[in-house]
């Protein structure tokens, strides 16, 4: 598809590349996309189910774990079907209102979810440093208005994106060089001034995620030092044990895309081909490695997933 650049012709139908420079790997570079995607799927779809059908798993953690997963299963969704199309059938033709609406999901899901593992954060800090106040507190009641509130931070939150990206003129090119559509890659396709969109987007990042990871990084403040003051040293390691997974898991999230805004913001050098793929990887791993941290080191998951697969060869 031939990208012209007319003065006042605003595209409204882009074409994704894909990987840019790799075109001729893209059967390869599918690979681990389809591995992950299938193992995101199956694996939270059995916590989901797991966590859902055991009555001994209704307590607070697994109810959020659960809504880590149902997320983690949109938040693939979002990106890998379109990535994979693109890699096996060069499909990447797509709409302005489709990529935009992908935009929409994709930021949203990736808040959401940061608003997750905020509140298992929380989770954690009452079960250890109030421990008898952890099932008055958490109550499911409280529980569903949290996971509500989290849908709503994430939604209004994103939703101006829709009118600032619709309010563009996208003259340069319809050629998008990623497997996806992303708010910033898009809004450089404008003729217009985007500075609005940067610090919009700039202002979603600070009171969003960085708010989350401050909070995240207080309350395991507290953790510790409450656990520290436990003169057991059997029960400090079973405290520090059940942070254990929620710990592994919040560096699968925040790390890998903090490290890819790093790449995008000062590595001019560094070639598309790798700022796409590490664009992918903080998008990619979190929902497939997530059920198997939590499988792992989590007993009662565990023992409840054998219990699944064992009943079903019988």
């Amino acid at each position: 598809m031939t990208a012209l650049n007319y003065t006042g012709v605003s595209y409204t139908v882009f074409h994704l590349l894909g990987v840019p420079g790799l075109e001729d790997q893209h059967v390869w570079i599918s690979i681990p996309f389809f591995i992950s995607y299938v193992t995101a799927l199956l694996g939270n779809s059995l916590l989901i189910f797991i966590i859902v059908t055991k009555c001994s798993l209704q307590e607070p953690m697994y109810l959020f774990l659960c809504m880590l997963a149902g997320a983690d299963i949109v938040l693939s969704t979002c990106i890998v079907p379109q990535a994979l199309a693109v890699f096996w059938f060069h499909a990447g033709e797509i709409s302005l209102d489709r990529c935009i609406t992908q935009v929409f999901f994709l930021s949203s899901t990736f808040i959401y979810e940061s608003g997750i593992l905020l509140v298992m954060a929380f989770d954690r800090y009452i079960a250890i440093c109030r421990p008898l106040r952890y099932t008055t507190v958490l109550t499911c009641t409280l529980i569903g208005k949290i996971g509500v509130t989290l849908l709503l931070r994430s939604c209004c939150t994103i939703f101006p994106v829709i009118f600032l990206l619709k309010r563009l003129t996208f003259c340069k090119s319809n050629i998008l060089p990623n497997t996806a559509c992303k708010h910033i890659v898009l809004a450089r396709l404008s003729c217009d001034d985007i500075r609005v969109n940067i610090w919009y987007g700039f202002f979603v990042l600070m009171s969003t995620l960085v708010i989350d990871v401050v909070l995240i990084f207080i309350s395991y403040v507290l953790i510790l030092r409450a656990v520290f003051y436990i003169p057991s040293q059997d029960a400090r390691h079973k405290a520090l044990n059940t942070c254990g997974s929620h710990v592994c898991v919040i560096i699968l999230f925040y790390v890998p895309g903090i490290f890819s805004g790093l790449a995008q913001r000062f590595g001019h050098h560094i070639s598309p081909h790798i700022h796409v793929l590490l664009s992918n990887v903080y998008i990619l791993a979190p929902p497939m490695l997530n059920p198997i941290i939590y499988g792992i080191k989590t007993k009662l998951i565990r023992d409840q997933a054998m219990y699944v697969f064992f009943t079903k060869q019988k």
